[in-house]
């Protein structure tokens, strides 16, 4: 009991106590933004890989759409449904 009641006054145990507690729950910077925080930093982290590789892809295609003319044509055909003159285009929408 004589421990107990010594532990609690002493000063430096008690200021370091409260200020834990006030850093903690209190403060603007407290556990809880801070988690908030790390995980918004996640997310625009795995949101940057994928643009990242999103932008590799695409230059990727850039560069094939423009050495080759087969490819090019490809893409226009399926992509904006391009044709010959003398050709007929049928779309089929599956349901």
């Amino acid at each position: 009991m004589k421990k107990i009641v010594s532990i609690l006054k002493n000063k430096y145990l008690l200021t370091v106590i409260g200020l834990s507690v006030w850093v903690i729950f209190f403060d603007k910077n407290d556990l809880r933004t801070q988690l908030a925080l790390r995980k918004e930093v996640k997310q625009l982290e795995d949101e940057r890989n994928y643009f990242a590789k999103e932008i590799h892809n695409i230059t990727s295609d850039i560069k094939e759409l423009n050495s080759n003319p087969k490819t090019l044509e490809k893409f226009a055909r399926e992509k904006y449904l391009m044709k010959r003159d003398n050709e007929d285009i049928f779309v089929i929408v599956e349901e």
